[in-house]
């Protein structure tokens, strides 16, 4: 994995206007059912905030990015899984995967509308929650009306924490492409430890 982040930190500052495509599939891929579950998109997307700091990509259009690509990937499986409704949850591919199947259902049902907030920042059930949303026919006005703001919720907490270690290491002279992993990991240690905090408040004031 360090290996394929520098080559893709490289990449990026190499090819500044690929790289915001780069973080848009990245973000969508991740929001695919299935593949979202095997797609590192969270780990790249931290990885390359940490070149905002050095001017290499711009803050406003990395945030852009990323929650476009979210938004485009969540609102697709949503509308297919309300198209298709449950028969879609035994079809292939998410037929070979039962296991998480079964837990985005059980979250869904737990959490109702909430899991899609929830879901934004807990994977690998992010990328089978929106699709089992649409499957068990939630109403598409309530479903955006929590999706689109857990977005523009997720996209800061996955992008900020890279900028501020990258800040922080860029001040301290470090070399930053040598720091890369550590930007990245410290990243999704701040963005877990602060969705289980925020969770654990919550999860008293939601019925099952």
């Amino acid at each position: 994995m360090d290996a394929f982040l520098d080559s893709l930190i490289a990449f990026a500052s190499a090819h500044r206007g690929l790289a915001y495509l780069v973080l848009f599939l990245a973000a969508l891929l991740e929001a695919v059912p299935v593949l979202g579950s095997l797609v590192p998109g969270s780990t790249i997307i931290l990885a390359l905030s940490a070149l905002i700091p050095g001017g290499q990509l711009d803050l406003l259009s990395v945030l852009a990015a990323a929650a476009a690509g979210a938004a485009l990937g969540d609102g697709t499986a949503y509308w297919l899984g309300h198209r298709e409704q449950r028969r879609i949850l035994s079809a292939w591919p998410m037929s070979r995967h039962p296991e998480l199947v079964a837990r985005a259902e059980a979250f869904f049902q737990r959490f109702g509308g909430w899991a899609v907030l929830f879901a934004r920042f807990v994977p690998p059930i992010r990328a089978f929650v929106p699709v089992t949303a649409g499957a068990l026919q939630m109403a598409p006005a309530r479903f955006f009306a929590i999706n689109i703001p857990a977005i523009l919720l997720w996209a800061p907490a996955h992008v900020l924490p890279g900028v501020v270690a990258a800040s922080a290491l860029e001040q301290s002279h470090g070399r930053l492409h040598h720091w890369l992993p550590v930007v990245a990991g410290v990243g999704a240690v701040l963005v877990a430890a602060g969705w289980l905090l925020w969770r654990r408040r919550q999860s008293g004031a939601l019925s099952k």
